[in-house]
């Protein structure tokens, strides 16, 4: 949906400039302790909101990792977003390290995209995701079932942002949005159409790792 700009998600700039800009104008002045504190700050911001290139070849049957991260829940429930259904939930923490682009789980089309704000609890606490600011999106996968996905800002992150609206057409891969510093992404798939191969604990790649497969 939106490609980065020399490697880096375009939203990062005006994080990223200002305080290299600063920082090497200071430098030039003499300066030193200033400098090298918001020079740090701004390589940390480019580092940050890195958006390296990840291409997959994938079949509109496989549910694919929508974030980096580790995962930190593998559940079934009956409190998922999708109304009637036996949810599988799967959520993923994203630390400050991780690169936070988010790419889209699967081929399908944008049902519905719903931002809520909210509070910044820790991103890996349960109360995360009933009360954090957060963008629900609801996917009816080609050739499978509904699902939804949840993009919830954390302790330290303060923005989650969607690139898509509804009706939309996603491939498995693509990019759809990001969210800025540590944070979490949680997906639910109705749990008689999937097959995981996914567990807690496992560390995943956006647009890289297969979290499983839909079941005819």
């Amino acid at each position: 949906m939106r490609k980065p700009l020399y490697g880096v998600a375009r939203e990062g700039y005006p994080l990223i400039l200002p305080p290299i800009v600063l920082g090497l104008l200071l430098l030039g002045l003499g300066f030193t302790f200033t400098p090298a504190i918001l020079l740090f700050i701004g390589f940390f911001c480019l580092f940050f909101f890195r958006d390296p290139e990840r291409r997959g070849d994938f079949s509109p049957s496989q549910l694919v990792s929508p974030a980096d991260g580790k995962v930190i829940v593998v559940k079934e429930h009956d409190h998922g977003p999708i109304e009637g259904q036996r949810v599988v939930q799967i959520s993923i923490f994203l630390n400050i390290f991780n690169v936070h682009v988010n790419r889209s789980p699967v081929f399908g089309t944008i049902v519905d995209a719903q931002y809520k704000p909210g509070r910044f609890h820790a991103a890996d606490k349960d109360i995360a995701a009933l009360e954090n600011e957060h963008t629900l999106v609801t996917v009816d996968v080609t050739n499978g079932p509904r699902i939804c996905f949840k993009q919830i800002a954390g302790l330290v992150a303060r923005r989650v942002v969607f690139w898509g609206k509804k009706g939309d057409q996603l491939e498995a891969g693509m990019r759809i949005g990001l969210m800025k510093f540590s944070s979490r992404m949680d997906l639910f798939i109705p749990a008689d159409k999937i097959s995981l191969q996914v567990q807690e604990g496992q560390k995943v790649r956006a647009g890289i790792t297969i979290l499983g497969e839909f079941r005819a």
